[in-house]
């Protein structure tokens, strides 16, 4: 029997939501350890690094990701029901190597507009102790909500030492590197990354109070309460409880010249802010949407995805400005706010058409998100075929999102496991997993069956 997963507390949450990360542990005995380091040590150098293929050939990976702290941790914050990506990685570094760069994941070398919201998530584990020399994974806590390193004294790096079975798990925007390797051994880091299935409708933590609890000077450098609490309340299911006073005694006017200022935590917090001063503070958002800069436009649309109905029109005319830094930005806002723009659907699925690119990435994860099967499903299919990677594998993500409403795409998903993309046929077999009909069921387990890695086989050992 699987034990019941081990969920977050409110407190970890607020941690999680403010800082970006949480240090846990597993509790499985050395020798399980020793015996997952010793087949990663044997891999690593008589095969070379297998990439995204190190779950089946490791399987004592497997385990690592079925155990209840982690299951509950990532349950946690991406619901229950949340997906493994198709991209995993050992980062397996030797005496001698580099510090990397601060950086922020890629989409697997794409790009997308960055969820503040939890939609996706990672997990760094050390299958064996870590301590200062063997370069420790570090991070600069509260900077997943930038898109650019703040470059002052309010980083404050944090370097994530531990013995065997510790874990960070990670906003998958936090800003982190990994760190040179001063010792004399081998260093391993599992990589995992995990996307939310479904908006929340209720807590899934353990959670014990309705309310935002502010942090009392035990947050990161940058203080974002107004941020902090609308995406606890999303989180809870309540996105609603945010409420449309003014959560800060600045003016319009002066929130708006934070948004497209240039130091970026004051403009991202100042948008937020502008997303509860009622019509005035959308009139502003209106403006900043269509600003030339990419990233005022991006600020702006944050503040729309959190403004609740009342942005609605504004994002409606933004679906339809000749600029697509605008179009893109206000897709984004609609996708976010799900549901409640099921007015404007068609409006999003006609940009599945646009000329851009972006835009069309953008078009496609939101009908994912706005709980519309009619208006798109028949849309989505055809973008299985776009002549952009990452529309392809958006749009398999999205279908995977309508469960069982989606059967009608089973040939065209089936179709798109010859695609050349391997991300494009990793998000087509788990959308077929997610329709979960008997027919979806038994064609992805038949082309499973043919695809199937026997960890045994080696070029030491063929058969």
């Amino acid at each position: 029997m699987t034990p019941d997963p081990i969920l977050l507390t409110d407190e970890q949450m607020r941690h999680f939501i403010a800082h970006g990360y949480l240090i846990l542990n597993t509790d499985f005995p050395d020798s399980f350890h020793n015996a997952m380091n010793t087949r990663i040590e044997a891999v690593m150098e008589q095969e070379g690094n297998p990439g995204n293929n190190i779950l089946p050939r490791v399987p004592e990976v497997q385990e690592v990701f079925r155990h209840p702290v982690i299951r509950g941790a990532v349950g946690s914050v991406l619901g229950p029901d949340y997906l493994t990506q198709p991209h995993r990685h050992c980062h397996f570094t030797s005496p001698g190597r580099k510090v990397q760069s601060w950086h922020k994941d890629s989409y697997w070398g794409y790009a997308r507009v960055r969820n503040h919201r939890q939609w996706w998530a990672m997990i760094f584990y050390y299958p064996q102790t870590v301590d200062t020399e063997m370069g420790p994974s570090g991070i600069i806590p509260g900077t997943q909500y930038y898109d650019k390193r703040p470059g002052d004294e309010t980083e404050q790096p944090l370097f994530l030492e531990g013995r065997a079975g510790t874990f960070a798990l990670i906003h998958y925007d936090l800003w982190h590197r990994g760190g040179a390797n001063l010792s004399n051994r081998n260093r391993a880091m599992l990589k995992f990354q995990f996307t939310r299935m479904t908006r929340p409708t209720e807590p899934t933590w353990d959670n014990r109070t309705d309310e935002w609890q502010g942090l009392n000077g035990d947050g990161p450098p940058h203080t974002h309460e107004t941020l902090w609490r609308d995406h606890w309340n999303w989180l809870s299911g309540r996105p609603d409880a945010n409420g449309n006073g003014p959560t800060s005694d600045r003016e319009p006017t002066e929130l708006a010249e934070l948004v497209a200022g240039d130091y970026e935590p004051d403009g991202v917090g100042a948008a937020y802010e502008l997303a509860h001063c009622g019509r005035d503070g959308i009139r502003q958002l209106r403006e900043l949407l269509a600003s030339k800069s990419t990233a005022v436009s991006r600020r702006a649309g944050y503040g729309l995805s959190t403004a609740g109905p009342e942005a609605l029109a504004t994002i409606h005319e933004g679906i339809g400005h000749e600029s697509a830094l605008a179009r893109r930005h206000a897709l984004f806002a609609a996708g976010e706010q799900g549901a409640a723009a099921a007015d404007i659907t068609p409006n999003i699925a006609a940009c599945v058409q646009d000329g851009d690119r972006w835009v069309r990435r953008t078009a496609v994860e939101a009908l994912g998100m706005l709980e519309d099967v009619s208006a798109a499903v028949p849309v989505l299919i055809p973008a299985l075929q776009d002549d952009d990677d990452q529309v392809r594998y958006s749009a398999a993500l999205s279908l995977g999102r309508y469960r069982a409403d989606a059967a009608e795409a089973i040939d065209p998903l089936m179709a798109t496991l010859r695609d050349e993309n391997r991300y494009v046929r990793g998000f087509a077999v788990e959308a077929l997993k997610q329709i979960g009909t008997q027919e979806a069921l038994a064609k992805v387990c038949d082309y499973l069956l043919e695809n199937r890695w026997c960890y045994s086989t080696t070029p030491d050992s063929l058969f």
